[in-house]
């Protein structure tokens, strides 16, 4: 009985680690879609005193993924009423051209500034609006909450390693005796440890198993994907290929470390 307690506290501790480092995956890959739609969504005004190419804007700054003219009929249309057929024509030559600029990704307050600056510097264009403080406010927003997520992830993690590293003891404690009498056989140390590096690797293997099963009822129920749906965002929380595999190593990668920290210390000792 207190055999199998030592084991489901092993378990619980490992599911943890396991369970912590999938969030701050699962919420990494929020935000990078979620930085995807606001570079969707994002652009940047540029008005200028001449037609200007796509090309010629994309030549300015590697940031530029795309550019497309902004109509002006709509207020010509709405002058048509109170000004001369020849001061409309005469408007419409002189008014300068307006261009909305897409980015290939989701800019840093610092790539905004540098590719304002960059297209100032052109002589056709002569204003530009990248809305900064609105951009700088989402932005930051968005790496607080990443960095807030992984200093708890961190912090979950090295918790729950004290506890693993806890039980190990436990079980060098409770296998002593039989490691002693093997020792004095003459015993190699791997000999001697083989039982912990086992018992560590099924309740590795068990954890991973626990933790995909939570993350497939997660999928199933569906309420996670409900929510991300409202912001206008859809990702994969867990993908039980390539996440399964990281997250099984992680578990053997954290068992079989402190087992080997346990039987060198033991090793030491004696």
């Amino acid at each position: 009985m207190k055999s199998l307690k030592n084991h489901i506290s092993l378990i619980v501790a490992l599911f943890t680690v396991l369970f912590s480092v999938q969030i701050y995956v699962a919420v990494d890959r929020t935000i990078a879609a979620y930085e995807d739609r606001l570079k969707q969504d994002y652009s940047i005004i540029v008005v200028s005193n001449k037609n200007l190419s796509q090309a010629e804007f994309k030549a300015l700054d590697k940031l530029v993924e795309r550019s497309e003219p902004i109509a002006t009929d709509q207020v010509l249309e709405r002058l048509k009423g109170e000004m001369s057929k020849k001061n409309l024509e005469l408007l419409k030559v002189t008014l300068p051209k307006f261009y909305r600029l897409y980015l290939s990704r989701f800019p840093t307050p610092y790539e905004i500034e540098m590719l304002q600056k960059r297209l100032q510097k052109h002589s056709a264009i002569e204003r530009v609006e990248g809305y900064a403080q609105t951009h700088d406010t989402v932005y930051k927003l968005m790496l607080l909450f990443k960095d807030v997520v992984q200093i708890f992830s961190i912090a979950i993690a090295a918790v729950t390693s004290l506890l693993i590293l806890k039980e190990m003891r436990l079980w060098q404690f409770q296998h002593a005796e039989r490691m002693s009498i093997m020792a004095l056989f003459g015993a190699p140390v791997w000999l001697r440890s083989a039982v912990l590096f086992r018992l560590a690797i099924v309740d590795a293997i068990i954890a991973t198993i626990v933790m995909c099963l939570a993350f497939f009822v997660i999928d199933q129920y569906g309420w996670m994907d409900q929510l991300l749906r409202t912001v206008g965002i859809s990702i994969q929380l867990f993908d039980f290929v390539n996440d399964a595999i990281r997250s099984l190593a992680i578990a053997l990668g954290v068992s079989i470390v402190l087992t080997l920290t346990i039987v060198i210390g033991h090793d030491e000792e004696e």
